[in-house]
């Protein structure tokens, strides 16, 4: 498809110089292919992703349709987030920049009502908002829609799955049945074309939705890294790299909070964004991110919805995305404008499966990346400093620190040594709480039902925690004296007793742990096996005697690492399902 120039299209020019004046000539597909059909008039599907300039693709059509002599709301725009929100309506100001007597309005929760009313009294004849808070003033009655020309849903599909369909549904009932609908969203689900049917008349649909990450300017790479590893990599990487600016995501808001504790302590700019904080807070973090002061942005994939900074050298998925498109959403936010970006993923060996999907999904290679060696990141950083040296030395010095240097000569100390202090105080001391060695969560690929491969052991004489003597066969079948791998799970009853009263080995360095999934939850004895050994480094040979049930089960761990099973799996998964562990009683 041939670029297509605004100039192309049925704007006006009021449009053209605003667009002209933020640096844009061509269209993106989408806008291409919206902009016209919405202008005509007709409703309207647009299936695309955050980042492919959705925001002028329904903006232009809406500025256009305002009428600046009436002073009632014209336009309502839902958003998800409200980051989503501010982002929509300092886009569409930007575009309606020479259109005089056009008032844009943000509603969202988190701010006082009191601004949003004066705002909307004023005569905002193009509202966008958050639909909770929408409803709560078209409750107050201080939003009418009985004037509403255009209704458009941006990102529809994360507004279902936070939850909006109800408030969705009731916002469309208040405003006239004769109003043009225009619909966003990546995904076309079947919720999704069921608001279709019930609000739209013979929608026009769009779809320039590529799950190919097709933009050349973005290098991506998945590292393989210990689950407690993972600071110490994304830091080595800042570093060698020289990242400026970045975007850091996590799938919860507590790794978010921990993450952000742990760069700062580190020395490095960093701030947080989730669910959970002030909408004030959330501003100024905004703020100081695209100000340049805040250097590394670390997001849950929500919060994030809306973000649009340009110049972010680097994203970083920290945690594997839980839901495919998120990986397309993350990635997009660099690499933007022409700029060069990196994409950088982390996972663990049991996350192979999920770098496959992604790899699937956006038909997209993901390389291997290379983990800097400490080597690496000590010569990077003296290499910086030199080179910081010279530039200072080619700009020229002036002699108003000779009087320092012959003072610290005159008590004995060698320009050598001088120069040397001088130096540890500006690069510092570079530590690693990691050696080379013990960073990367290394996978090969499994051979066949060989399940130490798959777990990066070359054997194991007592794969699960099998001992001498146990009836529990290798290959997942029969075992030397012809007993089924299935009488591991027999009932309680049909099984000896340990001394100690409970099933078990009856081994005193021994203790037994209970899980709150079983059979039912398709459980079985590697992922209990892969999961501790993942999350705590501990030896697989080390786990002593499985036992499954329906709805629990228990496992065997070394007395000694008691502690360091519980702490390690608090939280955590197994077979992506949330587990708890604790002492069997």
């Amino acid at each position: 498809m041939e670029p297509v120039k605004f100039s192309d299209l049925p704007v006006s020019e009021y449009i053209l110089r605003a667009v002209e004046e933020m640096g844009f000539e061509f269209t993106t597909p989408i806008q291409a292919q919206a902009i016209p059909v919405v202008m005509r008039g007709g409703d309207f599907i647009g299936q695309a992703q955050t980042g492919t300039g959705k925001t002028a693709a329904f903006g232009i059509p809406a500025i256009e349709a305002v009428d600046v002599e009436s002073k009632s709301t014209q336009v309502l725009v839902m958003c998800p987030t409200r980051e989503l929100a501010l982002q929509v309506k300092e886009q569409i100001q930007k575009l309606a920049k020479y259109k005089r007597g056009l008032n844009v309005a943000a509603i969202y929760g988190g701010e006082s009502y009191e601004r949003q009313f004066l705002a909307l009294k004023k005569g905002s004849q193009i509202v966008v908002g958050t639909p909770g808070r929408i409803m709560d003033h078209i409750d107050r009655k201080t939003l009418i829609l009985s004037d509403i020309k255009l209704a458009i849903l941006d990102e529809a599909d994360e507004m279902l799955n936070m939850g909006f369909r109800e408030d969705i549904e009731k916002i469309l009932s208040f405003a006239p049945e004769e109003r043009q609908t225009v619909l966003f969203s990546a995904t076309m689900s079947p919720e999704i074309l069921s608001i279709a049917k019930r609000f739209q008349k013979n929608p026009e649909i769009v779809r320039t939705l590529k799950t190919e990450v097709s933009n050349a300017n973005i290098e991506q790479f998945y590292f393989s890294v210990r689950r407690e590893a993972k600071m110490e990599v994304m830091t080595r990487l800042i570093d060698v790299h020289n990242l400026k600016l970045m975007l850091v995501f996590a799938n919860t808001k507590s790794k978010v909070d921990e993450i952000v504790s742990d760069l700062q302590i580190r020395g490095y700019a960093a701030e947080g964004l989730h669910g959970d904080m002030r909408q004030q807070v959330r501003t100024q973090v905004m703020s100081k991110f695209r100000a340049g002061t805040t250097t590394i942005l670390v997001a849950t994939d929500v919060a994030a919805r809306g973000i649009d900074v340009s110049g972010v050298d680097a994203v970083f998925n920290y945690d594997v995305p839980q839901d495919l498109e998120y990986y397309v959403h993350r990635i997009g936010r660099t690499g933007r404008a022409g700029k060069a970006g990196k994409a950088f993923m982390f996972i663990s060996a049991r996350e192979r499966g999920s770098l496959r999907n992604i790899e699937n999904y956006t038909k997209a290679k993901i390389e291997q990346g290379t983990i800097p060696t400490y080597a690496e990141l000590v010569q990077t950083r003296h290499q910086r400093f030199v080179d910081q040296v010279k530039e200072v030395l080619t700009a020229g010095v002036d002699n108003s620190f000779d009087g320092i240097i012959a003072q610290l000569s005159e008590e004995g100390y060698s320009e050598a040594q001088i120069m040397s202090a001088l130096i540890k105080m500006q690069v510092g001391v570079v530590k690693s709480e990691f050696s080379d060695n013990q960073l990367s969560d290394t996978f090969r690929e499994p051979r066949g039902n060989d399940r130490d491969a798959r777990f990066g052991r070359d054997s194991r004489p007592a794969p699960y925690g099998r001992r001498e003597g146990s009836s529990f066969g290798r290959d997942g079948g029969a075992s030397r004296d012809g007993v089924q791998r299935e009488r591991r799970f027999e009932p309680r009853e049909r099984r000896s007793e340990s001394p100690t009263g409970g099933r078990g080995s009856g081994n005193a360095d021994m203790v037994r742990l209970f899980l709150s999934l079983g059979r039912k939850d398709n459980v079985a004895p590697n992922h209990i096996v892969g999961a501790i050994t993942s999350e705590t480094r501990i030896a697989g040979r080390a786990i002593g005697q499985i036992d499954i049930y329906d709805k629990f089960s228990f496992v065997e761990v070394p007395q000694a690492d008691v502690k360091r099973v519980l702490d390690g799996m608090q939280g955590k998964t197994i077979n992506a399902r949330q587990v708890s562990m604790e002492v069997a009683k």
